[in-house]
């Protein structure tokens, strides 16, 4: 295996376990990990995260959830719902001529900024 093959299996593995534990996973750990560990562009990152994403990745952890009482299927859905609408819209505004990468790191790191110290201090 390729040392690129073996470091995006990694990233995967990682996500896939934060996404398990928190929630988490395509934004918070894939987007960075490709951007400053492998070199990726953020609009590159960004497209390979969401198209990593399109398969049900989750549907293992969310039976255990399911099974342990802590999952609610309508709240799932109707969040299901906004996150199609919503990666169309944002996928639309990310990819305008005048929307670079360089803005979209700034952006993102921002977001990230505003999350961090919202669980920090709040």
């Amino acid at each position: 295996m390729s040392s690129l093959l073996f470091q995006l299996l990694i990233i995967g593995l990682v996500a896939g376990v934060a996404g398990g534990m928190f929630g988490i996973g395509g934004g918070a750990i894939m987007v960075p990990a490709m951007v400053l560990l492998l070199g990726m562009d953020q609009k590159f990152a960004t497209g390979t995260s969401v198209a990593a994403q399109i398969l049900p990745i989750g549907i293992l952890a969310a039976i255990v959830y399911h099974r342990n009482g802590n999952l609610n299927i309508k709240h799932a859905i109707i969040i299901a719902l906004g996150l199609v609408i919503g990666n169309l819209f944002g996928a639309l505004f990310a990819n305008q001529p005048f929307i670079s990468s360089e803005l979209m790191k700034k952006l993102y790191g921002l977001f990230l900024l505003l999350i961090g110290a919202r669980y920090l201090f709040f």
